[in-house]
């Protein structure tokens, strides 16, 4: 008799829903469906030809920079109307801040498989307004909570150029799990690709994570000078 080839667990499971048009509230930002209406705004911060401020962001983008602003706003137009990726402009919720109730940054879910109940979170767009912000982890959260959670998903990816240090580095703070690169993956921009992929599955989302963030995010987390009382890292060990 052959021997039985291992061939993994059996899943009992529902397909996993699509991302829709709903808004996903948070305390400094929120997550709406981008639409043409965010383009000026998003300009604003993220406009600019090679020679400004702005050009870094778009190093590791797949489109951009923009100099031209009907041409960005042909790009959001465009990004408006996909379903995968499926895009959401983040509004900044800060009362005090001159971007109150503007778009000053965006993201995507993409690679949405909900047979597999797989997706990523994809083209991070991060203006200097969300940079190193409360903001900037919120928004990963509120979209790993509503994958997780209210789209029924078990598995999230992250991926970046494998060259892409800072978003090696904010993957591995949020608790995403290297899972290794993907050598001369794509050609982007004329330029060879390798792509570092990471992952988060809904077991450690439920198990630590989520409490960790939810923690970390927490008014009560942030002295009156905006600094950290304590870290993700910490909040992450002391919830593991």
């Amino acid at each position: 008799m052959a021997a039985l080839r291992p061939k993994g667990p059996l899943v009992s499971f529902t397909p996993a829903l699509l991302p829709s048009n709903r808004t996903i509230p948070g305390r400094t930002i929120s997550l709406e469906k981008l639409e043409l209406k965010h383009a000026n705004d998003l300009f604003a911060l993220t406009g600019g030809d090679e020679s400004t401020p702005n050009a870094p962001l778009w190093d590791y983008m797949f489109d951009g920079p923009y100099s031209d602003a009907d041409k960005f706003k042909a790009s959001i137009a465009t990004k408006s109307t996909s379903t995968d990726p499926f895009f959401f402009a983040i509004i900044d919720k800060r009362k005090t801040l001159p971007t109150f109730g503007k778009a000053i940054g965006y993201l995507s879910l993409m690679r949405i498989v909900p047979d597999h109940l797989g997706i990523e979170v994809g083209n991070v767009m991060y203006s200097s307004a969300l940079q190193r912000t409360t903001g900037a982890t919120e928004a990963i959260y509120l979209i790993s909570q509503y994958a997780f959670h209210d789209l029924g998903y078990r598995r999230l990816e992250w991926k970046c150029h494998a060259l892409n240090e800072p978003s090696r580095r904010a993957a591995s703070r949020l608790g995403f799990t290297y899972e290794g690169t993907f050598r001369q993956h794509m050609i982007v921009k004329g330029r060879s690709r390798d792509t570092a992929w990471f992952s988060i599955l809904k077991d450690d989302w439920d198990a630590s994570l989520k409490v960790a963030l939810e923690k970390w995010l927490d008014e009560k987390n942030f002295k009156e000078d905006g600094s950290q009382v304590k870290t993700l890292q910490d909040l992450r060990r002391e919830s593991a």
